[in-house]
């Protein structure tokens, strides 16, 4: 299990996202080995350390914040460029 780094000292994001929706994406970025942890707050922080690992949480978590529509242009763009 990842241990949550000690440092106070950092930058982040907040998505809100449901309790049954942050599961599943806690999941997925365990499978995608993304360091994460759910605090007692009910949180889920993710440790992003690459450009790859940011891609990868944009992705997921967009999966879930994302309107049917958003996503198809998003995927539409994928595909011209």
């Amino acid at each position: 299990m990842f241990t949550p780094p000690s440092s106070d000292a950092s930058v982040g994001q907040i998505v809100n996202v449901s309790r049954i929706d942050r599961w599943v994406i806690y999941h997925r970025l365990q499978e995608l080995m993304i360091p994460c942890w759910c605090p007692a707050d009910g949180s889920l922080r993710v440790e992003v350390n690459n450009s790859i690992a940011a891609v990868l949480v944009r992705s997921t978590v967009q999966q879930f914040v994302a309107s049917r529509q958003e996503l198809v242009e998003w995927l539409e763009r994928c595909w011209r460029t």
